[in-house]
């Protein structure tokens, strides 16, 4: 994210083992929690990825397999696993629509993604002092524009979050929609890493939640 090495590193220290501390819980608990369990190992790995980018800086080659690696997960991994966790915990009537928007993501992602294994040139990494701007070219500005882009991968990550029928679960959407406002209007040069790095900070409140914490223990949703 934004500031250095140290922070994002930092921060992947503190993800990773509490990630890892949720989905043993979720195991010996509740297993379709596993999944919702491994997001802040998941975000602890992709700011682990950050750190390597901030530390390559001056190796353009390395910039570059370590951006790619981080915006793997920005534009693939995160529209396809919130719903497919979510999936997991909704009654049996919900599931569909988590199916939709997992498929939604990972067609979306993987359009913003892959080209970039073709155009060398599109993902373009900046560093701005103390922040990093993962920018360049886009499919989607050639065919909807980014603005709706963005629109349609926040409807479906932040969406999924919260239409849930657990309680904690659209809390956790909650938490998420205020670093996207935050990053909107404070971060918007660097508005990728600052989002992924708030919303990694956020995803501790779900390692909360499955040792205990928040309105609903383990166990059936309820309906809304």
């Amino acid at each position: 994210m934004c500031f250095s090495a140290e922070v994002s590193f930092t921060a992947a220290a503190i993800l990773l083992p509490a990630g890892v501390a949720a989905i043993q819980r979720a195991c010996k608990t509740e297993r379709r929690y596993v999944p919702i369990a491994a997001l802040p190992l998941l975000f602890g790995v992709q700011q682990a990825l950050e750190g390597a980018v901030w530390t390559s800086n001056g190796n353009s080659q390395l910039v570059a397999q370590f951006s790619l690696a981080y915006m793997f997960f920005s534009w693939l991994a995160w529209p396809v696993w919130v719903p497919f966790s979510v999936y997991f915990l909704e009654p049996a009537r919900r599931k569909p629509l988590f199916v939709i928007l997992a498929i939604l993501g990972g067609i979306f992602g993987g359009a913003q993604y892959f080209p970039y294994f073709v155009h060398d040139n599109w993902l373009v990494t900046t560093f701005l002092g103390q922040a990093i701007s993962y920018g360049g070219n886009e499919i989607f500005d050639y065919l909807i524009g980014r603005p709706a882009a963005y629109t349609l991968y926040i409807s479906v990550v932040i969406g999924s979050l919260l239409l849930s029928s657990h309680s904690n679960i659209r809390i956790f959407g909650v938490l998420v929609f205020m670093v996207l406002a935050v990053t909107y209007i404070f971060f918007a040069y660097a508005y990728i890493s600052v989002f992924c790095f708030g919303g990694g900070l956020m995803s501790l409140y779900l390692v909360w939640m499955i040792f205990g914490g928040g309105k609903q223990s383990l166990g059936p949703a309820r309906p809304i």
